[in-house]
């Protein structure tokens, strides 16, 4: 896939558009009565001798240069007061005998906020008043379309007093008062429409036109948008930075830092909201009269490309060191990164491990679980993010060395280009560069043991197998590296990933995984309640992703698609932020994908997104826009899972396999039901399903069965079951509120619900997981699941939820008597669908497309209508040959289904490999003949096949060749077939090319 640009603007330097002062000066036409107001004060106190009260009084106004948007904002008594901490500062510095004041100024309310301190041109806020900082996070941070502040900051052009080279930085904070604050669709593009009343006065008319422009630009792009123009007759270059609200934090700040770092000072700054969503700051800087530094082009030049830099992670825990000039802004960066990567993949398990796991039977699931507890234990208490910080601070000089390994390989200019002399680049021409092995040497010599080494080490190891960034392209909204999987340790990642993505943005950390070249899965967003979860769901992350992965890939043995999952974790203060972290992480892998075909999926938490991801990927002109994202709305052509029980229909097939199998009668079951009514898979459940239900989503309970009318009619409105009328319960029956506590049952509604399901009061003939975090039964509760007698309180268990049990519970389960059938085949409904929606779009081209698969007015489309019976006739399918097939496979060998259900999964896979690259393929009539039967009917029937064959990527056909093939073939004879069982299978497929040509 080759995309465009899709962040940041880079101005055409031969072609700078020329600007004096964008805004009109404030003018205070009631400056001379509050001067007159503000002395008599001064005198009433007496603190001032009276006879120098004018003299400091006229200073204060016309000598230091301060804005009149200051004196037009205070009253006299504040400036007074003011006037009088600066006469005070001055007295302390005389009796100190020092040249340079301390002033810190500051007065806040809900309205306006004024703050002003005593700022020397090129002094970082590390040294000086963390003023910016909190102006971030009290007010630019939290701007929204209904609650936003602007911001005015200048430095005074004059001295505070003619003997003392010291100057004031001056903030003015208001709330921000729009013309529209909810403007249509059309008015959003109209600054005049969106603007705050007091900008609109004071800007001049080539402000609002540059602001104009950049803010259309915003509202079309992912990123920031950065113009730079010349101030008329000076040195000074106005940056103008637009960005959407709350797309990232302490940018302001952190801006200032950057250009600080570049020996620049700002001498004007101003950040203007807009009721669109859209965010303006304008800089205008100045090198340092003392600067040795290159030319400032070169240096405004650097700024704008590491804006997006610090768009992206405005704050890392090794800012210090480029506040401080220890490390570049990129090496600061980098060396952030390399703490994340070694926080989930240093190797700390130790060859003691190995050895354990060598000499453990690979086949006890009591063994299998002990190794993961050891694992686990090893891998947190080790290692620990605060440790491997600390290690890292120590050494900054070796992040130098290893940013300048890694810069060599993806620095997007070559050596020879043209290319401005900044402090980054210079290391890159002038520093010693270090082969890979003098570079691990260095570690060895500079590290003072074992520990900080393996630290080290790993930025060596992840600096190896990059094969591609987009560290340094200007459009970046966060942080993405595509990674050779290959340093995974074989003995915890037994199957190999083909391919990995680690994305880092300033409200989140992910990784995209998957197992083939062709792949699809979906996004999850994984949040934390608190430090203490977060702390676990980090140490879980990329385990809990390469499972879910895992079981996707069994779940396509069906389809084309390999398995791939993402997971995105919202950091512990960004919880509000899954819709930016979810479009941050798919713009950012969109930079990377030049070839690879990737279609995302929803997952937990971002079913509502997927419509964006797939109009943002044609917006950035990939050519599988269609299919890039599945499960999307009607109206984007797309199949809802939950809307037509895509993932219910594949759970309940393995359900209605068990009735018939025991000869049950559905209206006689209990059941037991995690997930409730406002899910996609509980409420299509419930719905499709006749059974008495006893439901663990809250907590909601009925032994002797929950009102079906009223459960359904929360299912039809996917209403949680705080909505379900208690006075439809039996004298048996209760509900626990997951907000209630100290209620009757002995325990809050919060612990009630997350371990209802291990009650030992609680039983039933069926158990269905809808809904659950992974790993939700293992072998430390498994037991709970048994009764006194060592009997399973439920008989049949269809698990819908993905990784509710740890194969080792379920096995324990088995032994116990239970009939479980796991994830990786009952639940693969929602893949199938997605598949067939993937099929779809990559067959039409956009109008037919249009025409036939788009939901337009309520109005659906015969095609579409038809297509989703045939994906419901698929999916059942589907599900109805691996469910007959396992239990076939169990009643022969007597194997654990889950064990089997691996075994199928494994078979399928291994054998679609094989016949994609057999001499099968190879055959053009078998070939077609195989394809017939694997297509859609309805695709044939409007296209035919050769179109088919024209339009579809040729890795998707040999796909869909090998899966079809392999599945049937697997289902039909077991994972131990005859030796002349796949002759037998092939016989018919070769009789159809006959009948073809006769």
């Amino acid at each position: 896939m080759a995309f465009r640009a899709g962040g940041l603007f880079m101005p055409n330097m031969n072609s700078i558009v020329r600007n004096s002062c964008g805004y009109t000066p404030t003018v205070f036409d009631g400056k001379t009565e509050q001067m007159t107001k503000v002395c008599e004060y001064l005198e009433e106190k007496g603190f001032i001798p009276k006879e120098l009260v004018r003299n400091e009084v006229t200073w204060f106004y016309g000598n230091l240069g301060i804005d009149d948007t200051y004196f037009s904002l205070e009253s006299a008594e504040t400036i007074a007061n003011h006037i009088l901490a600066l006469y005070g500062a001055k007295i302390f510095a005389f009796t100190k005998n020092e040249n340079v004041l301390d002033i810190n100024l500051e007065r806040e309310t809900e309205e306006t906020s004024v703050y002003i301190h005593t700022s020397r041109p090129g002094i970082s806020q590390l040294t000086g008043p963390q003023y910016e900082r909190r102006i971030d996070e009290k007010f630019l941070d939290i701007s929204t379309t209904t609650k936003a502040y602007r911001l005015e900051s200048y430095r005074s052009q004059g001295n505070v007093s003619s003997g003392m080279d010291t100057q004031l930085r001056c903030y003015f904070v208001t709330k921000c008062n729009f013309v529209k604050t909810d403007p249509t669709p059309e008015e959003e593009t109209d600054i005049r429409m969106v603007g705050d009343k007091t900008f609109l006065e004071k800007a001049t008319d080539n402000t609002l036109e540059i602001y104009h422009n950049v803010m259309k630009a915003v509202l079309q792009r992912s990123g920031p948008v950065i113009e730079m123009f010349e101030v008329e007759g000076s040195r000074e270059r106005r940056l103008v930075i637009g960005y959407k609200q709350r797309s990232t934090q302490s940018f302001f700040s952190a801006m200032s830092d950057l250009y600080h770092f570049y020996e620049l000072y700002s001498t004007r700054k101003y950040v203007e909201q807009f009721s669109n969503g859209v965010t303006v700051m304008s800089l205008y800087l100045n090198p340092l009269p003392s600067s040795k530094s290159a030319p400032i082009e070169h240096t405004i030049h650097q700024v704008i490309k590491e804006a997006s830099l610090i768009y992206c992670l405005p704050t890392t825990p090794l800012q210090s060191f480029f506040q401080t000039n220890k490390l570049s802004v990129q090496e600061a960066i980098y060396g952030y990164i390399g703490w994340l990567f070694a926080q989930h993949f240093l190797n700390r398990l130790g060859s003691e491990y190995t050895s354990l796991a060598s000499a453990m039977d690979p086949n006890d699931p009591v063994h299998i679980e002990v190794l993961n507890k050891i694992k686990k234990r090893l891998r947190s208490d080790t290692f620990t993010r605060e440790y491997i910080l600390e290690i890292i601070k120590m050494y900054p000089d070796l992040i130098r060395l290893l940013y300048i390994n890694f810069a060599l390989t993806h620095y997007v200019n070559p050596r020879g280009a043209a290319l401005e002399p900044t402090l980054s680049y210079q290391r890159l021409q002038t520093d010693v560069i270090l082969s890979d092995d003098e570079l691990l040497d260095k570690i060895k010599k500079t590290t003072s043991n074992a520990h900080e080494f393996m630290v080290f080490e790993s930025f060596l190891i992840l600096n190896k197998h990059i094969l591609k960034t987009n560290f340094y392209q200007p459009t970046k909204v966060a942080l993405s590296f595509r990674l050779d999987p290959s340093f995974l340790p074989a003995i915890e990642y037994p199957t190999r990933l083909f391919g990995m993505f680690l994305v880092v943005g300033s409200e989140f950390r992910g990784f995209h995984l998957r197992f083939r070249d062709v792949a699809r899965g979906g996004i999850r967003i994984i949040r934390s309640r608190n430090k203490e979860t977060y702390s676990i769901n980090l140490r879980s992350l990329f385990d809990e992703n390469y499972a879910l992965a895992a079981t996707q890939q069994r779940k396509n043995k069906d389809i084309p698609e390999g398995g791939s999952k993402g997971t995105i974790l919202l950091d512990v203060n960004q919880q509000d932020k899954d819709r930016v972290a979810f479009e941050k992480y798919v713009d950012s892998i969109l930079d990377l994908l030049i070839v690879e075909i990737l279609f995302f999926g929803p997952d937990e938490g971002t079913a509502t997104f997927v419509d964006w991801a797939s109009a943002h990927a044609r917006a950035r002109g990939a050519p599988f826009w269609k299919a890039f994202t599945t499960g999307k709305s009607q109206s984007m052509g797309g199949i809802p899972h939950d809307l037509y029980g895509m993932t219910t229909r594949s759970v309940h097939q393995y359900v209605l396999g068990i009735y018939r199998k025991r000869g049950l009668k559905e209206a006689k079951i209990t059941k037991f039901q995690t997930g409730g009514p406002d899910g996609d898979l509980g409420s299509n459940e419930i719905k499709i399903s006749k059974d008495p239900i006893v439901d663990g989503s809250g907590v909601l309970c009925d032994p002797e069965g929950i009102d079906r009318v009223e459960l359904k009619k929360l299912a039809d409105n996917r209403l949680m079951i705080s909505h379900f009328d208690i006075s439809k319960l039996t004298p048996k029956g209760f509900r626990v509120l997951v907000d209630q506590q100290n209620i009757k049952l002995p325990k809050d509604g919060l612990m009630f619900r997350n371990n209802f399901h291990l009650t030992t009061s609680v039983s039933a003939d069926l158990f269905v997981p809808c809904g659950g975090r992974p790993e939700s039964v293992d072998l430390n509760n498994v037991n709970a699941l048994l009764d006194l007698n060592g009997k399973p309180r439920f008989k049949y268990i269809v698990e819908g939820a993905n990784l509710f049990f740890t194969q080792e519970a379920r096995i324990r389960l088995e032994q116990a008597g239970a009939i479980i059938f796991k994830d990786a085949s009952a639940n693969k409904g929602g893949v199938t669908s997605s598949s067939l929606e993937v099929l779809a779009a990559l067959s039409l081209n956009d109008e037919e497309f249009e025409k036939i698969m788009v939901v337009k007015d309520g109005m659906i489309p015969q095609f579409y209508q038809d297509y989703i019976k045939e994906v419901h006739r698929v999916i059942e399918k589907n599900a109805e040959l691996e469910f007959e097939c396992i239990w076939r496979e169990h009643r022969r060998t007597n194997k654990p289904r889950s064990i089997i259900s691996d075994e199928l999964s494994l078979a399928i896979v291994e054998l679609n490999e094989s016949m994609q690259q057999s001499i099968l393929w190879q055959n053009v009539p078998l070939r077609k003949a195989v394809l017939r039967d694997a297509f859609p009917q309805l695709l044939l029937d409007r296209l035919g096949l050769d179109s088919l064959l024209e339009r579809i990527p040729e890795s998707y056909v040999r796909a869909i060749f090998g899966s079809y093939l392999a599945s049937r073939f697997v289902y039909k004879y077991g994972t131990q077939p005859s030796q002349f069982a796949f002759f037998e299978f092939m016989n018919p497929f070769y009789a159809k090319i006959d009948d073809h040509y006769s």
